[in-house]
């Protein structure tokens, strides 16, 4: 099993996202989101992997419900955060992205299958987003996560 972690950041009616430069999604846009690492949390895998590939620092808000998807290699638990920019500096980590930036939520459901990296997961977050389906950090452990 692997766990992934992401962010969901939500600005002016648009969402950041990058756009892949990985073999097996290349040019498909994503949020930002990666592999947590042995031993890090869930929290600070998803406050990393952001900083990574998009440069910016932010704060996380709400959590979004946890998917699960069967992979042809193995199954993902994934772990979406709604989050705000703390600080904003867009820079791109040419080694896994081609591209960041703020892109309209309706553009990003008007994107194609082709367009849109796990296409059917990232729509159906978009949807959870509108539908306020954004629950609070405190269903995480507090004292495993240091959650206020």
């Amino acid at each position: 099993m692997i766990t992934l972690a992401g962010c969901v950041i939500v600005k002016d009616n648009k969402i950041l996202m990058v756009k892949e430069g990985k073999k097996d999604c290349f040019e498909q846009w994503n949020f930002p989101s990666g592999h947590v690492e042995e031993g890090e949390n869930i929290i600070d895998g998803a406050l990393r992997e952001t900083y990574e590939e998009t440069g910016c620092r932010v704060k996380l808000t709400g959590l979004l419900p946890i998917s699960q998807i069967f992979a042809t290699d193995d199954t993902h638990i994934l772990f979406r955060f709604k989050a705000e920019i703390v600080d904003e500096n867009l820079n791109v980590d040419h080694k896994e992205i081609l591209d960041v930036k703020w892109i309209d939520i309706e553009d990003i459901k008007k994107m194609k299958k082709e367009e849109l990296r796990a296409y059917s997961v990232n729509i159906k977050v978009i949807e959870e987003l509108e539908q306020g389906k954004v629950y609070p950090l405190d269903v995480l452990d507090k004292n495993m996560y240091g959650i206020n």
